[in-house]
């Protein structure tokens, strides 16, 4: 293989290093350093163009929203515990991470993907609250019992819901977003909480997934968008959990029996 060859097999428009040069999506890093925000240089990374400040702010916000849910999440419970094992700081964010599965960090990417078909049947004509039952009853068909962005197993009002939502709101009427996946989300929402006594409002992933729909960013980025933000979660936790000198820490005290099944 030639030498050109090997260049072409790794070839990317992602960054540029050579001796004495960084350029990340063909600006030089010295431009960047302390004049582009870390949510605005995520999106400068993925898509290779800067976001308006508009835009990097609603992004930034969804990222701040999802950094921590307490151990009652797995991969924060699997960080602390991670962290007393001797496998240092990167070994426990990794072990941590690798938790964010389908049912614990994949709803926001499966929500978008809900929201998508909503507003595929919108733009085809039909009306939304139609749209809205039809793909639900879509879903459910499929056997999935719990729609992704929508109720919560803690949460009777999640507190994220609102300001996320408000400042979707906010951007479509100064059109920074079209609003097209917000108004899908609130017509699932209300389908879903029609005729009920207990509601079922939207949660974390739901309204993240809408500002990340909303900004154009594929369904499969939204769990990617979600990882990084949980990752600052996960962090804080598994330094702190390395402070207070518990060794081997397993999931429940040692005092507790789990039941034996046998």
């Amino acid at each position: 293989m030639t030498e050109t060859e090997v260049a072409d097999w790794w070839g990317t428009a992602v960054s540029r290093i050579e001796p004495n040069r960084v350029e990340l999506r063909g600006i030089p890093v010295q431009e960047l350093i302390g004049t582009i925000g870390f949510g605005a240089m995520i999106w400068l990374m993925v898509r290779g163009e800067r976001p308006s400040d508009e835009q990097a702010a609603l992004l930034e916000a969804a990222l701040v929203a999802g950094v921590d849910h307490g151990p009652h999440a797995p991969s924060i419970a699997v960080a602390r515990m991670a962290a007393t094992c001797g496998v240092g700081l990167n070994n426990a964010m990794a072990s941590a991470i690798n938790t964010l599965g389908d049912s614990h960090g994949g709803a926001g990417q499966e929500c978008v993907l809900l929201l998508d078909e909503v507003h595929a049947r919108f733009s085809a004509g039909q009306a939304l609250p139609d749209a809205a039952d039809e793909v639900i009853a879509a879903w459910r068909a499929r056997g999935i019992r719990y729609l992704p962005g929508f109720g919560h197993r803690f949460h009777t009002r999640d507190p994220r819901r609102d300001p996320l939502l408000g400042l979707v709101s906010r951007a479509v009427a100064d059109g920074v977003v079209p609003g097209d996946h917000l108004r899908a989300a609130l017509a699932v929402e209300e389908a879903l909480n029609r005729g009920r006594s207990r509601p079922v409002p939207m949660n974390i992933d739901g309204a993240t997934a809408v500002i990340y729909a909303e900004l154009g960013f594929p369904a499969p980025l939204a769990r990617g968008l979600f990882v990084l933000s949980r990752s600052v979660g996960i962090l804080a936790h598994a330094w702190e959990e390395t402070g207070q000198g518990r060794r081997n820490k397993g999931p429940i005290p040692p005092a507790v029996r789990p039941t034996y099944l046998g």
